[in-house]
């Protein structure tokens, strides 16, 4: 009896460890190329487990869906239309709330999720600690903790994958991101329209098609235009009244908007199940930072990092400048001595020489320069 196929798609923030847990799962069972027409890897592997052939998709690492990039149109699209039977979202467990915000739109598409607390030990190492309990019971979504990198909990993850992939249960009807009523309202508007127009045909979900459209999603209104026709004109319509009347009320564009609402959201969701052990040693990088932005001593602290940065550029690279002006006129006497007088030889001592000499004399400075301000960006300071 052949076993049955369930195809699972990893999606998560760059960094978040997603790859790991894929390269855990397939091992070495695992096909790499390029998502159609584009540059853009894709890797995928299929296993077997618990009695099922796991295809397992390694989706592009993004932080939101909003197609502003290839990655995210690549992710989004797989979602709505290869229609996974499971989303597995790999959230970073110690930066819950920037990882949230993909999860929430991934839980707007109506599909069946479950959320990976990856990189456990990281956050409990720096004292974070969360209710996978209590996330489940706010977003109605099986939680797991994982540790990629050393396995543990991965074969965990896939039962749930697998047991949410044969329940009957929805995870995005439930308990989905809730907007203030004027732009719930606009939703339910076009909404309406929308399942009135098209809604036995529309191949996506009408309320995230509805959001998609109030946002000007570019790519939505290029396929439900395609979809539609002329059929859609009524859509459009009521689109455009819902955005103006947004926009009149609010004076922001409602793409902000809905935004806004998104990190309002996960902040409450952030708040409930988020704790950080008491740190009783004093925080020296918070103590630093006050300092350093502090309004009346920060630019003055400023001003004298730049100065030691130049200082430091030229002092410490006069150094190897003259070694390198001692090096070359060296150089210059050998030639000039070997080669007879005649225009070959003023080219090379006078131009070529001369030339990259006079450049790369100021190597050494230009280097210690350069690391001067990549200290700076590293260490966040010129953030």
């Amino acid at each position: 009896m052949p076993q049955k196929s369930i195809t699972i798609a990893l999606s998560g923030n760059p960094n978040a460890g997603k790859t790991s847990i894929f390269n855990h799962i397939t091992g070495t069972r695992q096909k790499v190329g390029n998502w159609p027409g584009v540059t853009v890897e894709k890797k995928e592997g299929t296993i077997r487990k618990h009695g099922y052939e796991l295809r397992i998709v390694d989706l592009p690492g993004t932080y939101s869906l909003t197609p502003f990039s290839i990655e995210e149109i690549i992710a989004r699209d797989f979602i709505l239309e290869e229609s996974p039977d499971v989303v597995v979202v790999i959230i970073d467990s110690s930066n819950l709330e920037r990882s949230l915000y993909l999860a929430t739109q991934i839980r707007e598409l109506d599909c069946k999720v479950v959320f990976c607390l990856n990189m456990a030990d990281v956050s409990r190492s720096r004292g974070i600690k969360i209710n996978a309990a209590k996330l489940s019971e706010l977003l109605d979504v099986p939680v797991l903790f994982t540790v990629g990198n050393k396995n543990d909990g991965i074969d965990e993850l896939l039962k749930a994958a697998i047991e949410l992939s044969e329940s009957d249960c929805v995870t995005a009807q439930k308990r989905r991101v809730r907007y203030r009523s004027d732009i719930e309202k606009a939703i339910k508007e076009v909404e309406s329209v929308l399942t009135a127009d098209l809604g036995s045909t529309l191949p996506y979900n009408t309320r995230w098609t509805s959001i998609k459209l109030i946002e000007d999603d570019t790519i939505v209104k290029e396929r439900i235009q395609q979809f539609a026709g002329s059929e859609g004109k009524r859509v459009f319509e009521a689109v455009q009244l819902q955005r103006e009347t947004l926009m009149g009320l609010f004076d922001e564009e409602p793409e902000i908007l809905t935004t806004d609402e998104r990190y309002g959201f996960i902040a409450g969701i952030v708040k409930e199940v988020h704790t950080t052990a008491v740190q009783h040693r004093v925080d020296i990088s918070r103590n630093i930072d006050l300092v350093l932005t502090n309004r009346f001593v920060g630019f003055p602290i400023f001003i004298l990092f730049i100065w030691i940065m130049f200082q430091s550029t030229f002092t410490f690279g006069g150094y190897p400048m003259e070694w390198i002006k001692a090096g070359i006129g060296g150089f210059s006497m050998i030639v000039g001595s070997v080669i007879p007088d005649s225009l070959i030889k003023d080219l090379l001592l006078d131009g070529v020489i001369a030339g990259v000499g006079s450049v790369i004399i100021f190597l050494p400075s230009i280097l210690i320069l350069f690391f001067c301000i990549a200290l700076f960006e590293d260490t966040g300071y010129m953030s």
